[in-house]
């Protein structure tokens, strides 16, 4: 038996929204890469909601995209409808979400990976993954094995599993060992983790039905329309170019009968039955977890979204359940619009093995395997935009490993990215991990609407944005700060005309002369309303004028997170040397002696958000580094 053995610098094993942000990343830096997949259906494929964005996720499409990532362009080329939500609140809320044409996503991405130079796409199931003893009694990748036995040697490996391993799917009764949408699993990487000391998990997750579109009555509906000015994910995006007509999603509720169904075949929820093993995430929870833990409530919502423009199938926002498919019958059946629905895909719960990321450096990869890194759903994170962005990051570092380079490392008061990962390889995460932009404390700051303003130069750096991207970049930031610049510097008197504007506008009258800035200042004010007394100014992009308008407004907000930020940065420039003896520090509480043991953080900062490490540790920590660089 010949046996196939190939030579490439990176092997990607997985092609979901990680692994082909990672694989992109490492093939446009000039690297040999190979993506595996069990299947190449599966690449960038949306196994559930169809759609790209939300609340604090559309901030890390936005990051994905600043850094030189392809998801924010892929959903500008497919999707079908558009909206920024929370509109009503402050800028550091607004995210952009929109649906997708699920079959197109997944046909233009691969379209992208196939033409992509140094990037070879193969279908194959990663087993093993090759390993030799080097310095400190730490291992390094050399390499990964198929199922078949071909071996691929390369410099770096990166794990985006998704949700493949030892995955099972489960339905009421019937359970089916497959990966989402019946796609075959991963069944032998697992053994090969464990024997090399991987810490593993059990996770869950689930999906909604779909239904065929011709058996709801949408006339029981609240019709729910995208937004008029379509504005895109990517920096790169001409906003005229996508201005489209956009498909309607439709908004119903659940209601007492539907709870009691619910109620009345709990017995026969592996959810409720104790069939089901992994941890579901909190924040996305089944509709029997709906009905149990927020009994008070009389009903919730249910968003009926289209699945592509060349389907009829419907997704059923709001009613993921693992319930047996008669009762799923049932139960969907008493929403209104749903009376006499037609399941095409059933509802189901999908568990699957992952890892405990406090595994994992900042850069994502493994503490104690060189050059093996970790993206994604199998880093226990939840979401295909949480995917991508850590996709990226693990592409990036592993180019940077190979080339000798420093790692990409993105702290909490730069980016969601930031946020993301150092939640993820900081805290115990027992569930499934979803960004939030409550998890940001610095959110006025990493608003959606500025990420290339603060990524742009760090995908530049690396290789990913390019020289044409960049200049754009710096005549943006340019114009900002010149019409920052002279807005603060240009002053109006009490003249009647001004008078006359503020009275038209319903705006106190001036006392004394002020500069435009102040005016804007004014929440009945904006920056367009101002023209009428502003003759100098000169026509500016809309992307601009948002961000004049958006730094004048929250100044004094501004101004105080960024001095939060210069004491945090304090904090995380304090590095803790990788071998630091941790018994030698005394006076530290045995627990946080214990966990600081087990997480190993780089910097003070990063030490002082571990669970279990208290104020007072700290303290000692700092004082102990002190005397130890001396």
């Amino acid at each position: 038996m010949i046996e196939i053995r190939e030579k490439v610098d990176v092997c990607v094993v997985g092609a979901g929204h990680a692994g082909c942000e990672a694989a992109l990343a490492c093939a446009r830096l000039g690297l040999e890469t190979v993506v595996f997949t069990v299947s190449v259906d599966s690449i960038a494929l949306m196994p559930c909601n169809p759609n790209i964005g939300g609340s604090s996720k559309g901030h890390l499409v936005r990051e994905v995209d600043a850094l030189g990532g392809e998801m924010g362009k892929n959903i500008d080329k497919t999707f079908i409808q558009s909206k920024m939500l929370n509109i009503s609140k402050g800028p550091a809320v607004h995210s952009l979400r929109a649906q997708a044409d699920k079959a197109d996503y997944t046909r233009e991405m691969r379209k992208v990976l196939e033409n992509q130079d140094h990037l070879t796409i193969k279908q194959a199931e990663i087993c093993e993954i090759l390993t030799q003893e080097c310095e400190n009694g730490r291992r390094e990748t050399v390499g990964v094995k198929t199922f078949t036995g071909a071996i691929y040697e390369s410099k770096a490996v990166i794990l985006c599993t998704g949700t493949y391993l030892k995955a099972r799917c489960l339905c009421g009764e019937s359970i089916t060992y497959t990966g989402p949408n019946g796609l075959q699993a991963a069944n032998y990487l697992t053994d090969c983790l464990q024997k090399l000391g991987i810490e593993m998990r059990r996770f869950k997750t689930g999906t909604p039905a779909r239904m065929d579109g011709r058996s709801i009555d949408y006339s029981r509906m609240e019709e729910q329309f995208g937004d008029e000015n379509i504005v895109p994910f990517s920096f790169s995006t001409d906003p005229d170019s996508i201005q489209k007509q956009q498909v309607s999603c439709w908004l119903t509720y659940t209601n007492e009968k539907t709870h009691e169904i619910i109620r009345n075949n709990l017995d026969r929820s592996p959810i409720y039955a104790g069939i089901i093993e992994g941890t579901g995430p909190r924040y996305c929870p089944s509709i029997e977890d709906k009905v149990v833990k927020f009994a008070d409530k009389e009903r919730h919502q249910v968003f009926l979204e289209p699945e592509g423009i060349h389907t009829n199938e419907m997704y059923v926002g709001g009613m993921s359940s693992s319930l047996p498919e008669d009762v799923q019958l049932a139960m969907y059946r008493t929403v209104p619009g749903l009376e006499n629905c037609k399941i095409v895909r059933n509802a189901y719960a999908i568990e699957y093995d992952c890892i405990n990321a406090r595994q994992l450096d900042p850069s994502l990869e493994f503490k104690t395997i060189k050059g093996l890194f970790s993206a994604g759903q199998f880093n226990g994170s939840s979401g295909y935009e949480e995917a991508a962005a850590q996709g990226i990051v693990a592409g990036i570092n592993a180019a940077m490993k190979i080339r000798g380079k420093e790692p990409l490392i993105m702290d909490r008061s730069e980016s969601y990215i930031g946020v993301l990962i150092d939640d993820l390889v900081t805290k115990d995460n027992r569930e499934p991990y979803r960004m939030m932009t409550s998890r940001a404390e610095y959110r006025l700051l990493l608003r959606q609407d500025n990420a290339d303003l603060r990524l742009r130069e760090k995908g530049y750096r690396a290789g990913l944005v390019s020289e044409e991207e960049y200049q754009a970049l710096m005549l943006k930031k340019s114009r900002i700060d010149s019409e920052i610049e002279r807005l603060k510097n240009t002053v109006v008197g009490a003249s009647k005309k001004i008078q006359d504007f503020m009275e038209e506008h319903e705006s106190s009258s001036l006392k004394t002369a002020v500069s435009l800035a102040e005016l804007i200042c004014r929440p009945e004010l904006s920056y367009e309303m101002l023209s009428e007394i502003d003759p100098e100014r000169k026509p500016l992009p809309a992307e601009v004028i948002q961000q004049v308008e958006i730094e004048i407004k929250y100044e004094g907000y501004i101004v105080r997170q960024q001095r939060q930020v210069q004491q945090y940065q304090k904090m995380e420039k304090k590095r803790i040397p990788e071998d630091l003896d941790y018994d030698e520090v005394p006076s530290l509480r045995l627990e946080a002696r214990q966990k600081l043991k087990l997480f190993r953080p780089v910097s003070v900062g990063q030490a002082s958000r571990i669970s279990g490490v208290s104020p007072a540790d700290v303290s000692v920590l700092l004082v102990f580094l002190e005397h130890y660089h001396k």
